[in-house]
């Protein structure tokens, strides 16, 4: 009999739903790669069609466009909540990039997959669009379960108690308990062997082992308020190992490049690196805006936040989340008044006990292995002969 296959297409919008992907396909085919064909796919540049990459591309565009202006990021997604599930997605299908839904569509069944589970709305807009009609699983990254992700899906997975139950009482004819699930956060399997022993970590990351140590983060494309904060923190010479990741933003890290510590600062920038967890796990603090995946990260490795910026309606709720639900954060969006936050903790680092406990409570709350469970339940119903 030939296996079912199961398709995991990889939408870049911002890393936050990358990597949550690359989780549950690691720990699906580990368990059930025997069974079934696993296929990954990159879903709008792995295609000829010109209008889907645009509109792969833009995508992309529209995060970087919302982390620069942050009143066009509000406008954004207050609009997504305004026209509401299927005229949201019909429009952004249709006039992001025009001739590019149809193409989408039939890439989709070009893969002929039998299940299909997305990180990202528009992959699964066009696994129920395609003609093959496979069973589709939404994975939403974010805290709460926006219109865009509550589009029609066989099963959507949250992380978050409280996303689970807003989206159950918002939508009560969409969701139920049997096609909305509450599931641990798909955190990288590679988090669990990061070594716990800052000192360690500082050491094999060229730090200073002993020092307090500061990394500053603004999501994949590095755009955000830490030149404003790296600055104040080098004008006063804090002692701190200074670790801002520029990721994509290559002309803040050259920028950076050319500067050096005064005082007693270690100042170490970084560009688009493989080894961010680590360089997290080093961290006594973090500082950043309040994306999905990196708050989530941050709080895996019990680290205190300070969230420096919300981008958009749903990054403000991320955040509110980690600040008045878990308790590992606090919003402080003047950076001066970050530096001066920072310049507390390094003088009295007891100050941030509450933060690290707050974090470490919730790490049972992470792990890819009860979410393909679930998908394997699902693709049983359709293929029974997968439980023998």
């Amino acid at each position: 009999m030939k296996k079912p296959r199961v398709l995991f297409p990889f939408t870049e919008a911002g890393l936050g739903h990358i990597v949550p992907l690359r989780s549950i396909a690691d720990e699906f085919e580990r368990l059930y790669g025997d069974k079934v064909e696993v296929v990954r796919c990159n879903f709008f540049t792995e295609t000829d069609n010109k209008n889907l990459k645009i509109f792969g591309e833009r995508l992309c565009s529209q995060v970087q466009t919302q982390n620069k202006h942050t009143s066009y990021g509000f406008f954004s997604t207050l609009n997504m909540e305004f026209w509401r599930i299927h005229l949201s997605t019909w429009a952004t299908m249709t006039f992001l990039r025009m001739g590019s839904r149809r193409p989408g569509i039939r890439l989709m069944d070009k893969y002929a997959p039998d299940l299909v589970f997305s990180t990202h709305w528009a992959t699964n807009y066009y696994a129920k669009k395609c003609k093959c009609k496979p069973l589709t699983v939404m994975y939403c990254p974010d805290t709460d379960v926006n219109p865009l992700f509550s589009y029609d899906a066989d099963i959507v997975m949250v992380s978050t108690p409280t996303g689970y139950k807003k989206a159950l009482k918002k939508h009560p004819i969409r969701f139920n308990e049997n096609n909305l699930k509450q599931v641990p956060f798909l955190i990288r399997e590679e988090a669990y062997n990061v070594p716990a022993d800052k000192r360690a970590l500082r050491l094999k990351l060229g730090l200073d082992p002993d020092k307090f140590t500061v990394v500053l983060a603004e999501g994949g494309y590095g755009i955000g308020k830490m030149e404003e904060i790296c600055n104040i923190v080098l004008q006063r010479g804090l002692p701190v190992n200074l670790v801002p990741v520029c990721g994509r933003n290559a002309e803040l890290y050259k920028k950076f490049s050319g500067l050096k510590g005064q005082g007693e600062t270690n100042f170490r920038p970084m560009g688009m690196i493989d080894n961010m967890l680590e360089v997290v796990a080093s961290a006594d603090v973090f500082c950043g805006k309040s994306g999905a995946n990196m708050c989530a990260e941050v709080c895996f490795f019990g680290v205190p936040m300070i969230i420096t910026k919300y981008a958009t309606t749903i990054e403000e709720k991320i955040g509110r989340y980690y600040i008045e639900y878990v308790g590992n954060a606090l919003k402080i969006f003047k950076p001066s008044q970050v530096a001066d936050k920072l310049e507390e903790f390094i003088k009295n680092p007891a100050l941030l006990e509450p933060y690290k406990s707050a974090a470490a409570a919730q790490r049972v709350n992470f792990g890819a292995t009860e979410s393909a469970k679930l998908v394997f339940g699902l693709l049983c119903e359709k293929f029974p002969q997968l439980k023998e």
